[in-house]
């Protein structure tokens, strides 16, 4: 009988990606589950870093003394990397090799989709050697789990987020100012939604609202631009509006060339490099020389956050939602199975095989939005935005213009289309255009009443 028969089988876990609240916590419950269980623990660091170069030194058995207390720490006592493994055959025989060395026979990934990629990979390449899970996370919520649960991470992400809104908020209202603040979330506006929906936040933009469209950075900058003017018409010179940073991947970058306010870095083909454009400047740059232009100063501060959230000490809510993953994890694969990423839906294990999630291309569709749902719908009502509403009484589109120092038709000219579905010029869907006819008489003399108009709002 071989000397592996009486081995003790060992439980790797290895961390990928982007930090997020509860890493530890999956590292902890693994870890106890396992041991318990009669295996040996290998915690692997930084990823597929060092096990993509075939080295498989970069490691630590963990005990349960290790691991005990640490599921209240933010960040990862394994580390983390972005080293993707599946983008050389050399790689992945390099990383499949440094795991045999270790005697893996099983693990456990916790990451995003590129990780849960090179999990799969593992899995296929590894005919049976070694059995793998993948628990998995991100902050941007943006995994198809299954009963709309979410990725671990986000809620405390959006808690820690709310916390900074609200502290902007009560700044921006003490010191009459606007801020535009950028959250993560290339893929999905989940995180800028929950963030700006909770703390209350006087407007949320996010990229499925244009419904897979393309659209100019004009549009971006109008909604902005009117928001300002409606709250002013409300009697608050004051807000602060949450931009996804995914918005900048709707935007068509052949305006953003042209325009001479924005200065983009471009690589050396003279691409544009869309990770380089910094979202809440440009739109605070346009915006306020628009709005100067017309003699209306406003004092408006970009601010990103994102890196503030992901290494956040957990929320109770992520304490436990960890600790079912990980056991569940480890269930799972003793449980003779393997290839799947593991979620937890109303208490029970919910395992996806990785072939039922990932596309042609490799990757993990992605959950967004849903931007036809009640919960959206409530959002949008508490925001201040243009609305139909704003363009019902020729008295309101009248005070609106007189705020904003344009006439009544430039201004229904110019943000009308912003009641759109999606709030793109020329849509499908149209609206009923209030014309120069709509408007009283004195309000069609637009050279007339543009002087006018600018007169009284500098009395």
């Amino acid at each position: 009988m071989s000397k592996d028969h009486f081995r003790k089988k060992s439980l790797g876990i290895l961390v990928g990606g982007g930090p997020a609240p509860g890493i530890n916590g999956v590292i902890r419950s693994v870890t106890i589950e396992a041991i318990n269980s009669g295996l040996n623990v290998v915690g692997i660091y930084d990823g597929f870093q060092f096990l993509s170069k075939g080295d498989s030194t970069h490691v630590k058995e963990l005990r349960i003394e290790d691991v005990s207390r640490i599921h209240f720490l933010g960040g990862s006592i394994l580390g983390t990397s972005r080293e993707n493994p599946t983008t050389s055959k050399d790689k992945m025989d390099s990383t499949i090799k440094a795991l045999t060395e270790l005697q893996v026979d099983y693990l456990v990934t916790i990451g995003g989709d590129d990780t849960a990629t090179s999990a799969y990979n593992i899995e296929t390449l590894a005919k049976g050697q070694i059995e793998v899970a993948h628990v998995p996370k991100t902050i941007d919520n943006d995994l198809p789990l299954p009963g709309n649960m979410p990725t671990f991470g986000f809620q405390t992400a959006r808690h820690m987020g709310v916390n900074i809104i609200q502290s902007l908020m009560t700044d921006a209202s003490t010191t009459n100012r606007w801020y535009y603040v950028v959250t993560m979330g290339r893929s999905a506006g989940h995180l800028a939604l929950g963030i700006g929906k909770a703390a209350g936040a006087t407007l949320t933009i996010i990229g499925e609202e244009f419904r897979d469209n393309k659209i100019k950075f004009e549009t971006i900058c109008d909604m902005l631009e009117a928001s300002i003017i409606k709250r002013m018409a409300m009697g608050h010179s004051y807000g602060l509006a949450v931009l996804a940073e995914g918005v900048i991947y709707r935007i068509d970058m052949e305006e953003l060339k042209d325009n001479p306010y924005v200065n983009l870095e471009k690589d050396t083909h003279g691409n544009i490099r869309l990770s380089e454009i910094d979202l809440g400047r440009i739109a605070k740059d346009e915006v306020r020389r628009r709005l100067k232009e017309r003699g209306i100063i406003v004092t408006i501060v970009n601010k990103d956050i994102g890196y503030e959230l992901r290494c956040a000490d957990p929320i109770p809510f992520d304490c436990e939602y960890t600790q079912d993953l990980g056991y569940a994890a480890v269930r799972y694969l003793l449980s003779g199975h393997s290839g799947a990423i593991v979620t937890v839906d109303k208490g029970k294990l919910i395992p996806i095989k990785f072939g039922d999630i990932i596309n042609k291309e490799g990757r993990i569709k992605v959950r967004e939005v849903d931007i036809d749902s009640d919960s959206y719908k409530v959002a949008r009502k508490y925001m201040i935005r243009i609305e139909q509403s704003d363009f019902d009484e020729l008295k309101n589109v009248a005070r609106l213009a007189l705020i904003g120092n344009m006439t009544s038709s430039e201004f229904v000219e110019k943000y009308k289309y912003l009641i759109n579905d999606p709030p793109i010029k020329n849509a499908n869907k149209t609206y009923k255009h209030t014309t120069n006819a709509d408007l009283p008489e004195k309000l069609n003399e637009d050279k007339e009443n543009k002087t006018e108009v600018r007169n009284n709002k500098k009395k």
